[in-house]
């Protein structure tokens, strides 16, 4: 049996920019992809603690230390520059596997900067 687990999560990162006209995606801070494990074009979760919302899509890497987390395309309609959103990204375990799995967690301040990761 598989069991699909939080492998990652960036914890109450801040939008920076949201952007209608484009495709679609999230950009997030390379650094912060990084810290998390989180590929480009890799499927994320993403909830909005400002207003409820929780949507798919994918993400992609902003430019590194530039502190930006921008909703892009459809999900522009999802929340607004200032909004905290948590990221959230799952993978499949096996049983003995999810026995021992321990989610990398990216906490981050008011500038999307790491403050403390485990």
């Amino acid at each position: 049996m598989l069991r699909h687990m939080l492998r990652a999560k960036i914890h109450r990162a801040v939008v920076t920019d949201a952007c209608l006209e484009y495709e679609g995606s999230l950009t997030v801070d390379e650094d912060l992809l990084d810290a998390a494990g989180i590929l480009p074009y890799e499927l994320v979760m993403v909830s909005n603690l400002n207003n409820g919302e929780r949507f798919t899509t994918y993400a992609i890497s902003g430019k590194r230390g530039s502190g930006e987390v921008v909703l892009n395309g459809p999900t522009a309609r999802k929340g607004v520059i200032g909004d905290q959103v948590i990221i959230f990204c799952y993978e499949y375990y096996n049983d003995e596997e999810a026995k021992h799995h321990l989610p990398k967690i990216i906490q981050v301040d008011a500038h999307n900067k790491m403050v403390n990761h485990s």
